[in-house]
């Protein structure tokens, strides 16, 4: 893993798989912005923190997705920093009964397992209509960007850079994704949409991106979704449940499903396109044989 300077006293770690900014607040102090997966990323990072001398004084989330607050917990304790992040997103990592919710298909038992490191105590919580937040005497830009998460934001540190955490994803991740996540595709379009009417200095994308100006890859980012739901609709070709669906869809994007985890996964992935061409009236959902299913909406 290296560091990569943005501009100013922002920069990023490199961990292979995404980027991490921090703000280095002096020589030895700095604020985190998400702490990447615990799984996979944890020792590099550490072995980063440690060869630089950094102690971290603050985390602040984009949002409360594992490979972005994998860490929260684990750099708390060790570094007794505070951890700031949205409040809804703060309320999902509050416990493990909270992250049931939200993991909703699966077990309590599968979330302890999977997921049980990511609860996090959120010392800040960053209200739906406060666009700053001040952390250790260092003052955030906040753009709230939900969809893709709950209640996803974007970060602008004083150096008039913008972490986009997940809002966008670079083009690196596009050429290999089949069926790239949100939560509320609707909402993530929205969010997006929102985007251009930003003008910083640079932004950053957590997998794994780094722009003078991002107006191009948002239209590609919108186009790339678009595209993978009209997919999703072009294989629905008649009456189908939503397992019915992710049969033919597993299929047709060549998804290889080799566990339980990775089922829920997709099926998580899967709804969030179904409802959004439901949501945009491609789609009719209708009761047959005591089943829910879905059929193309013809008129």
């Amino acid at each position: 893993m290296e560091i990569l300077k943005v501009k100013g006293n922002t920069y990023c770690i490199d961990t292979g798989m995404t980027y991490i900014p921090f703000y280095k607040i002096n020589d030895e102090e700095i604020i985190m912005l998400d702490t990447g997966w615990k799984n996979g990323e944890r020792e590099g990072i550490e072995e980063v923190l440690e060869r630089n001398n950094f102690k971290v004084r603050a985390i602040l989330n984009s949002h409360a997705h594992i490979d972005h607050i994998g860490n929260n917990t684990y750099l708390k304790n060790k570094y007794n920093c505070i951890i700031a992040m949205a409040a809804y997103e703060a309320n999902i990592c509050s416990s493990e009964v909270n992250l049931k919710v939200f993991y909703g298909s699966q077990t309590l038992k599968e979330v302890k397992e999977h997921f049980g490191h990511m609860v996090c105590k959120t010392d800040i919580s960053i209200a739906e209509d406060q666009d700053n937040v001040s952390i250790c005497g260092v003052n955030f830009k906040i753009l709230h960007t939900p969809g893709h998460s709950p209640a996803h934001i974007c970060i602008i540190t004083p150096d008039d850079v913008a972490y986009m955490g997940d809002a966008l994803i670079s083009y690196e991740v596009m050429k290999g994704a089949k069926m790239p996540y949100a939560y509320i595709l609707s909402e993530d379009m929205k969010s997006k949409a929102k985007l251009y009417d930003l003008n910083y200095s640079k932004y950053v994308v957590a997998h794994k991106g780094m722009y003078d100006d991002i107006k191009k890859l948002i239209s590609d980012n919108i186009d790339f979704y678009e595209s993978r739901a009209m997919r999703v609709y072009e294989a629905i070709d008649e009456a189908m449940t939503i397992e019915d669906i992710m049969k033919v869809v597993i299929k047709r994007f060549h998804i290889r499903i080799n566990d339980v985890y990775k089922y829920y996964v997709i099926e998580r992935m899967l709804k969030s396109y179904v409802d959004y061409l439901y949501e945009i009236e491609k789609l009719n959902l209708i009761m047959e044989d005591g089943f829910l299913k879905y059929i193309k909406n013809e008129n």
